[in-house]
C-alpha cells in the first residue's frame, strides 16, 4: 500500500533520568504520545505545568484513524492553539446523505445557523492532528516528550506513582505525583493495575479504506443500508485532505481477517463501489472489530484515565477521538488548580462525576448505532426494516434511522461543580458548553469562545461589576453584539451574568449578582464547598 503522508521519525534521546542513581521524580507523567495524550501535554504547558509524555512508538498514527472532528473539539483547539492549522488542513462539512441501496432516504444539516466560528465538523487525519500537537508542545518548550520510552510496570504508592520505562537502551525508573494513562484501548497502564474493562464487544468486522483519487463525489458524510455495490452490508465514505477518501464496508461476522486484508480481495470490493475503471491507489487500510466498553471509574487515586484507555465505542458518530479531547479539557483545568494549591482533591473527585456520565452517552449511542447497522437478532432487523421503509415517506421515522449520532458537545447538568439555578436561557443552564457567536471587542471583530480564554470570567449583560476579581465580558462595555447573537442565544435580558469555567462550561448563572454569590459560585466550581 502507498502511503500520501511523509512520516517524520522522531529521535529516541537518551535522557538524564536513565543515568540517575535513583528515580527521577516528575509532577506529571503522560503515558501515550497521541492524540489524546498530546492535547493534554500541551494544555498543562499552556498552564505552565511541566509534562513528560512518555510514548512507545516514534511517530504519529500510522493511517488516517480518527478523521471526524467535532466542532466542540475545534475550539478546543482554538484554545490549546492548533484551531486554525486544523481547518486550514481540514475539509470542512456540515452536511450529510443516507441512502438504502442506491435510494436517497434523506439528507441532514448539523450547523444549519449562521454564526458560529467552526462548522459541525472538519475531517481530517489523526496523524497530522497529531503532528500540529507535536510541534505546539516544543513551541511551547514546557514539558518534554520521550520518544521509544514504553511504561511497563506501575507501582501507585500513597504520595507518588512509580513508574518502569523500556527504552532501546534498556530499562529505568522514575517517579510522579501523577500519572495520566492516554496510552489506548490496549493500556499498559490498565492493564498493569489490573483494571476490570467492562462493556460489549461486537463481532461484525468492518474494512476500512483510505484511497487516493480525484473525484467530484461532493464533500459530505454518505452513508449506505445495503448498496447495490455491497448487498447485504452497510457502506460510509468521507473525502479527506491530499485527495484522500475514507471507505467503510461492513464484512459481517464471519469475515477472515487475513484473507480480506489481502490487496487482491480489496480492490474488486473498492471497484464495485467507485466503478470498474476508477483509477486509484490504497493509502492505507485495516480490518476491525470494536467494542463499547469502559473502566469503572476513570480515577484511581493519582493515576487519571483518558481517552481510549478509559472507555472505547464504535467508529460511527465520531464519538471516540472527540470524546478523549473533552476528557483532557475537563481534567486539565482541574489539575492544574489542585496543584497550585487553589483546589483540594474534590475537585478532582469530579472529573469522574462529569466524565463518567459522558463516556455511558457516547456508549449508549454508539451500541444503538451498531445495534441498527448490524441487528443481532430477526426482531431488530424486522424493526430497522419497518424504520428504512416509513422514513423514505414520513420525516418523522428519520429519527430512528442510526448510522451513528455523530459527537456533540458534553453537558454536565448533574455536575456538582455547578450552582444550581433557573435563570439562565434554554440551553444554557449550569454545566452547559458555552456556545460561540460574533463579536466585537475593542473596535475588533471576532469570537466570543476566544475571548474567554482559559481561566474563570463572567459573561454579563450589562456593566462591569463593582468589587469581583474575575475577567469580564460585559455587552454594551467592552464587548459588543453586532448581529444579535449572543443575546438570542444566552437571553440576553440586563443583569443577566453567566460565570464561566476555565473549560469553557457554564458554573453559575444569575440576574445581577453580588460579589459575595460570585465567590461562592467559584469557589463551588472549584469543588471548594
Amino acid at each position: 500500500m502507498a502511503k500520501s503522508f511523509d512520516y517524520t521519525a522522531y529521535p529516541y534521546i537518551r535522557s538524564p533520568d536513565q543515568d540517575a542513581s535513583e528515580p527521577v521524580h516528575h509532577p506529571v507523567v503522560v503515558a501515550g504520545g497521541g492524540m489524546v495524550g498530546l492535547a493534554f501535554a500541551v494544555d498543562m504547558a499552556i498552564k505552565g505545568v511541566p509534562v513528560i509524555v512518555l510514548d512507545d512508538n516514534n511517530q504519529v498514527s500510522v493511517g488516517s484513524r480518527s478523521i471526524c472532528v467535532a466542532k466542540r473539539t475545534l475550539e478546543i483547539f482554538d484554545r490549546l492553539g492548533i484551531g486554525d492549522r486544523c481547518v486550514e488542513k481540514g475539509i470542512t462539512w456540515n452536511t450529510g446523505k443516507v441512502l438504502r441501496g442506491d435510494k436517497l432516504l434523506y439528507g441532514f444539516d448539523l450547523l444549519p445557523e449562521q454564526g458560529h466560528k467552526r462548522p459541525a465538523f472538519i475531517n481530517l487525519q489523526q496523524y497530522y492532528v497529531e503532528t500540529y500537537l507535536v510541534e505546539r508542545f516544543a513551541e511551547l518548550g514546557i514539558g518534554e516528550a520521550r520518544w521509544l520510552n514504553k511504561v511497563t510496570q506501575v507501582t501507585p504508592g500513597d504520595d507518588h506513582v512509580a513508574l518502569t520505562v523500556e527504552t532501546p537502551d534498556g530499562a529505568y525508573q522514575l517517579t510522579c505525583d501523577w500519572l495520566i494513562a492516554a496510552d489506548g484501548v490496549k493500556s499498559a497502564v490498565r492493564h498493569a493495575l489490573d483494571l476490570p474493562f467492562v462493556g460489549e464487544t461486537f463481532h461484525d468486522h468492518f474494512l476500512i479504506t483510505d484511497v487516493v483519487m480525484q473525484s467530484d463525489f461532493p464533500t459530505e458524510r454518505r452513508f449506505w443500508f445495503d448498496p447495490s455495490f455491497h448487498k447485504g452490508g452497510s457502506a460510509l465514505l468521507h473525502k479527506q485532505p491530499d485527495d484522500v477518501w475514507r471507505i467503510d464496508l461492513q464484512l459481517g461476522p464471519q469475515a477472515d481477517r487475513e484473507e480480506e486484508m489481502k490487496e487482491e480481495n480489496i480492490l474488486p470490493r473498492l471497484h464495485a463501489m467507485l466503478g470498474v475503471d476508477a483509477k486509484f491507489t490504497i493509502d492505507w487500510g485495516s480490518l476491525y472489530t470494536f467494542q463499547c466498553r469502559r473502566l469503572e471509574r476513570f480515577r484511581h487515586d493519582r493515576v487519571f484515565f483518558v481517552g481510549d484507555s478509559a472507555h472505547t465505542v464504535s467508529p460511527f458518530g465520531a464519538r471516540g477521538g472527540n470524546g478523549g479531547i473533552q476528557d483532557i479539557d475537563n481534567l486539565a483545568w482541574k489539575l492544574a488548580a489542585v496543584m497550585a494549591g487553589e483546589a483540594g482533591d474534590t475537585l478532582l473527585e469530579s472529573y469522574d462525576a462529569e466524565r463518567v456520565p459522558a463516556a455511558d452517552e457516547n456508549i449508549l449511542n454508539s451500541t444503538r448505532a451498531t445495534d441498527f447497522m448490524a441487528p443481532k437478532n430477526a426482531t431488530m432487523a424486522l424493526f430497522r426494516e419497518a424504520v428504512l421503509d416509513l422514513a423514505e415517506e414520513h420525516a418523522f421515522a428519520r429519527a430512528f434511522v442510526n448510522s451513528g449520532r455523530l459527537s456533540v458537545p458534553c453537558h454536565l447538568p448533574d455536575s456538582p461543580l455547578n450552582t444550581p439555578d433557573s435563570t439562565a436561557a434554554d440551553g444554557h443552564k449550569p454545566g452547559s458548553p458555552a456556545v460561540g457567536a460574533p463579536v466585537t471587542v475593542d473596535g475588533a471583530d471576532g469570537w466570543l469562545l476566544d475571548h474567554l480564554g482559559s481561566t474563570f470570567c463572567l459573561l454579563r449583560f450589562g456593566a462591569p461589576l463593582a468589587g469581583v476579581d474575575l475577567p469580564q465580558l460585559c455587552v454594551g462595555a467592552n464587548l459588543d453584539d453586532p448581529e444579535g447573537l449572543l443575546a438570542s442565544r444566552y437571553g440576553g435580558m440586563p443583569g443577566l451574568t453567566y460565570l464561566l469555567r476555565p473549560d469553557q462550561h457554564i458554573a453559575a448563572c444569575w440576574i445581577d449578582p453580588v460579589p459575595a454569590e460570585i465567590e461562592a459560585g467559584v469557589q463551588r466550581a472549584m469543588g471548594n464547598h
